[in-house]
């Protein structure tokens, strides 16, 4: 066997696309845990929105009763099943007030985050630009980038409740962009949506000629008034909204999401989507749309114990003596670290280190993130409980 030369190296260099695109922050630090875990530290994990509840029984026994069936194998419509289409429409009356035609304003997608990168890759030209929150998804600024668009930050600021400064952007240069990510209730932060700021938001793009692009996959949890930004009159003409059934209903690795435009927003994701895969399987999808049927008792079960975790979150942030506010939405808690601690990361360390417990910097997130970090209601109540006494101990 020869070795392998310098100059053949360089013929299976990456593409440039990759240049700046690191490895997804969860990624690697799952890796590092698992080291630590050989190790035998134990490591409870806070920082990852991975829910740990199972699905209502009834959608996995409709996923178990139509695999069985012999002719429910083959290759399904790149529009998705018109059953979970329709059961996507029916959701978004019952409990957004938003009408939709299921057979021409509905896309299912193989999870939502495939959908923001669906979106980046069907409207973004080299040099393109993007709006995109600090602090934000991650996801949000790889996808724009793998695209080959550019990302210009909007700073949300805890001074301005975390709410985007609209009268800013208006002032800034716009002419380059073209897309516009917004995200209510906000991950990180939980803050929950405020129907003047969604109008406004709808008002800007219009104006600006720019196509809002809102994730919505935390409006059951924790929250009683779910919203769509669809909702909003006239926002159907710039709103690519995208949702998600891994929060709502406990279905994080079915990877089943949804998105929901105007007729002709959704023809033109699906030209880029139709040439990257070939639908879901149908049982998984007839499941989701069993999930889509459930009544207020289902978010009303799930709601309850995320309650009962988050006052363990509580008493855990409370030890670290952070601040936080208790009016949050969503799966997470967000809070400012205390004085002492020259980030975030410097606060998840130690206590990663010391007391084997990991929460998540805000940094991660975008610089406005950095004074703070992240815990994930994904846990038992003996987790939480276990996780506080290793800080105390400490």
């Amino acid at each position: 066997m020869g070795t392998t030369t310098q100059e053949e190296n360089k013929r299976f260099t990456t593409a440039k696309r990759l240049d700046g695109i690191g490895e997804y922050y969860f990624s690697l630090k799952l890796r590092e845990i698992d080291e630590l875990n050989k190790q035998g530290k134990n490591i409870i994990n806070l920082g990852i929105g991975s829910p740990d509840l199972p699905p209502h029984p009834d959608v996995i026994k409709v996923l178990q009763e139509e695999s069985a069936k012999p002719n429910v194998h083959a290759y399904q419509s790149y529009k998705g099943s018109p059953v979970l289409r329709k059961a996507i429409a029916d959701w978004y009356h019952r409990w957004y007030g938003v009408s939709v035609n299921p057979d021409t304003e509905i896309l299912p997608l193989i999870g939502s985050k495939e959908g923001i990168m669906h979106i980046c890759m069907t409207y973004l030209n080299d040099g393109d630009e993007a709006l995109v929150p600090n602090p934000g998804y991650p996801t949000y600024r790889s996808a724009v980038k793998l695209a080959g668009g550019k990302c210009i930050d909007y700073n949300l600021k805890e001074e301005n409740n975390w709410q985007p400064d609209i009268k800013s952007l208006q002032a800034s240069d716009l002419s380059k962009v073209k897309l516009m990510f917004v995200n209510y209730p906000h991950m990180p932060t939980g803050q929950l949506p405020e129907v003047e700021v969604l109008t406004q938001l709808v008002a800007f793009a219009k104006e600006n000629n720019i196509l809002l692009v809102h994730d919505n996959p935390y409006s059951f949890i924790l929250n009683d008034d779910p919203k769509s930004l669809l909702s909003i009159e006239g926002a159907k003409e710039v709103v690519l909204e995208l949702n998600s059934l891994s929060k709502s209903q406990n279905m994080a690795g079915w990877r089943v999401g949804m998105l929901v435009a105007a007729k002709e927003r959704i023809d033109e994701v699906l030209r880029f989507k139709s040439n990257m895969d070939s639908g879901m399987f149908l049982p998984l999808q007839l499941a989701a749309a069993t999930a889509l049927g459930l009544d207020k008792s289902w978010y009303d079960s799930v709601n309850a114990i995320y309650r009962q975790r988050r006052e363990k979150v509580f008493e855990l942030l409370d030890t670290l003596n952070c601040i936080y506010s208790k009016n949050q939405a969503g799966m997470f808690m967000w809070a400012k670290i205390p004085a002492g601690y020259k980030d975030g990361y410097a606060l998840s360390d130690k206590v990663l280190y010391k007391s084997s417990v990991f929460i998540t910097p805000g940094g991660i997130f975008g610089s406005e993130g950095n004074g703070f970090i992240r815990v994930s209601l994904c846990g038992s109540i003996e987790k939480f409980e276990e996780a506080i006494a290793r800080v105390l101990s400490c």
